[in-house]
């Protein structure tokens, strides 16, 4: 294995520590020096509906918004069979009104929410055995405009907005998109010199875009006492990135935070 002479950040991590930090990103555990901070989360916007039941909802009256014409059905699952992609691309169009839409943000600061996650919803508790029970789906977003977590429950069925949930302080995994946002943050900041020049001393190759490299990802939230540069964490949308270069090794960037709400990036310590 080539030798990475270690300067910049120092972090560039192979071998054994690969395999520790790879662990604790997928299982959720705080790696070494992120004491003082609740970290959580994933990559896969999963999990949603167990952090639902653990935070509990808010639920908000359904506002009255455009009349649209409802998207097209398409192919169409039965009883507890994974949501299809036509299910999907369906409830999204249902879910996500014009009102919704002009009234919110995504994690670029454009019109409309960041989608996060469409899971099956779990059936009433005097549907469980019933085989003609109608299928639901739950839709989450992120509201950047408030920092507002809205799961809205859609009939696939009836085509209709069952019930609306609204909740502040509820971080889920970021998605996709959030990842790879919060990486064009951190390489545009003049604190992600040292991990540019960590890329290429690596790769021999300027870092210029999230593409080049693996991303993985926890939310951060600021625990009591801690600094005050992270308070709003846990309020706002803020992630640590585990950056990995692609066919190589991780390079470690815990050291920083990237507020998504604020879109500005924090060093700790």
């Amino acid at each position: 294995m080539r030798k990475i002479v270690h300067r910049h950040l120092g972090k560039v991590v192979a071998g054994a520590a690969i395999a520790v930090a790879g662990t604790a990103v997928m299982v959720g555990i705080t790696l070494p020096g992120t004491a003082g901070a609740d970290t959580t989360g994933g990559t896969n916007g999963s999990g949603q509906s167990a952090q639902q039941a653990a935070q509990g909802q808010d639920s908000a009256a359904v506002q009255p918004g455009v009349v649209e014409q409802a998207p097209a059905e398409g192919e169409r699952g039965k009883g507890n069979d994974p949501l299809t992609d036509d299910e999907i691309t369906r409830v999204e169009k249902l879910a996500v009104n014009r009102q919704l839409i002009d009234g919110s943000e995504n994690v670029r600061g454009a019109r409309g929410p960041q989608r996060i996650d469409v899971q099956l919803a779990e059936p009433e508790a005097d549907e469980v055995d019933d085989a003609s029970a109608p299928r639901r789906a739950d839709v989450t977003v992120y509201d950047y405009r408030d920092d507002t977590l809205v799961t809205k429950t859609v009939n696939l069925d009836t085509g209709k907005v069952e019930q609306t949930a609204t909740q502040h302080g509820v971080q889920p995994p970021l998605s996709l998109a959030e990842q790879n946002e919060a990486a064009k943050l951190l390489i545009a900041d003049p604190l992600g010199a040292d991990l540019k020049a960590d890329y290429k001393d690596a790769t021999g190759k300027e870092l210029t875009s999230p593409d080049q490299l693996q991303l993985s990802s926890m939310v951060y939230r600021a625990a009591p006492g801690g600094s005050a540069a992270v308070e709003k964490c846990g309020e706002h949308r803020c992630t640590r990135l585990f950056p990995k270069i692609k066919n190589g090794s991780w390079i470690d960037a815990r050291d920083f935070v990237i507020d998504l709400s604020a879109r500005k990036v924090i060093r700790l310590g």
